[in-house]
């Protein structure tokens, strides 16, 4: 099965309507194809393909009202299958490391040639993670400035979130980017590849695992809403920056022109390739699925166990977390009774995650003592 996420660095660029239309030339295409949305602050991916809004998805199924099987839903496409999310439930932007390793096993199960991932915008470690569950994911943006900057940094983080990924907690890799970042500003300035070469004089195995890993990296950019052909370029502006500064090769599916019928379409709760097949942003979009089908299918071979940095992430999560309750307090809407019993529910989490790690690395431990006798 070829994963496919598809992410922006910002929101408005078509990134749903890219899935969703992808999804369903794939199968035209007699390809078996499972449309997730996990823009799980706001959901409506359920709205360009035309589906009622959904009783249960994502939401009900983490808060464990629903089976996971139970949210995957046949669409009126074929060989389409969807996954609604949840934007009306709270908390679904910030998921416990539980939750979020626990849908990822539920969706590397599932059975489908592609399993398409419509996540939300921005650079959450939960999308960064999502997205990085497949070396060939899709990144959308627009030729405005502040559109293909965005692209740029998304990507950027990304490569970060795999470097730290990849390097073992308590490595010298590991603590060398600790220290710097300490100190944001030269951490940003600082190149990937000048930043590897420094890596690799003080933990060679570890940065010899990043190399190979970003040699296997091979995100995909498409390039919407151009009104003439040379805004085209700026896609090349994308991939000089990638290669210069991330030391990383993008892939160009394409490029895809703005088109009025693309509003009528959504009036019509139609997908444009079925709303208006020949219309040049429906034809786009086939040469696009062309192209994903001509692709070989990619797998990271040397994924690192999540339960490894389970803590750091852990960690990560709740200075995300913390930045926003602050603004609830500031707002009003929280009171410091209600941030107390966050931070008890916080240090439960954190004692459990702990406790998990210690029992996975004993029976890490002990599979790899008996596998060394045999």
């Amino acid at each position: 099965m070829q994963i496919i996420p598809v992410a922006s660095g910002k929101g408005g660029v078509g990134k749903s309507l890219i899935s969703a239309n992808l999804a369903i030339a794939l199968g035209q295409a007699d390809k078996k194809v499972i449309l997730a949305d996990l823009d799980l602050g706001a959901s409506n991916l359920h709205l360009v393909i035309g589906h009622q809004a959904p009783k249960q998805g994502i939401g009900t199924y983490l808060s464990g009202q629903a089976k996971f099987e139970d949210i995957l839903l046949d669409s009126e496409y074929k060989n389409v299958r969807f996954i609604p999310g949840d934007s009306e439930i709270p908390g679904l932007t910030a998921l416990k490391i539980s939750q979020k390793n626990d849908l990822v096993k539920k969706l590397q199960k599932l059975d489908a040639d592609y399993l398409i991932l419509d996540l939300g915008a921005g650079t959450h470690l939960t999308i960064l993670d999502l997205f990085l569950l497949s070396p060939q994911g899709i990144v959308v943006t627009a030729p405005t400035v502040t559109a293909t900057l965005n692209g740029y940094l998304f990507l950027k983080n990304a490569v970060f979130r795999m470097m730290y990924n990849t390097f073992k907690k308590n490595s010298k890799a590991y603590n060398y980017l600790e220290q710097l970042k300490s100190d944001a500003t030269s951490l940003q300035r600082l190149y990937i590849p000048k930043l590897v070469e420094n890596i690799a004089a003080i933990d060679p195995q570890s940065a010899a695992l990043f190399k190979h890993r970003m040699n296997q990296f091979r995100p995909r950019l498409v390039l919407n809403m151009i009104d003439e052909p040379r805004d085209a370029d700026k896609s090349m502006k994308i991939r000089r920056s990638c290669n210069e500064y991330l030391g990383l090769e993008l892939e160009h599916l394409g490029i895809i022109y703005r088109d009025s019928l693309q509003d009528k379409a959504l009036e019509s709760r139609l997908p444009i390739i079925v709303y208006k097949p020949q219309s040049l942003l429906a034809q786009s979009i086939y040469r696009i699925a062309d192209k994903v089908m001509a692709s070989q299918t990619l797998t990271f071979d040397n994924a690192v166990d999540s339960f490894e940095q389970a803590e750091a992430e852990a960690a990560e999560d709740l200075e995300t977390k913390m930045s926003y309750v602050e603004d609830l307090l500031g707002s009003g809407a929280l009171t410091t009774a209600d941030l107390a019993e966050i931070i008890k529910s916080q240090q439960y989490d954190l004692t459990q995650l702990r406790k998990e790690n210690q029992l996975l690395k004993s029976k890490l431990l002990k599979a790899a003592a008996q596998g060394f006798k045999l």
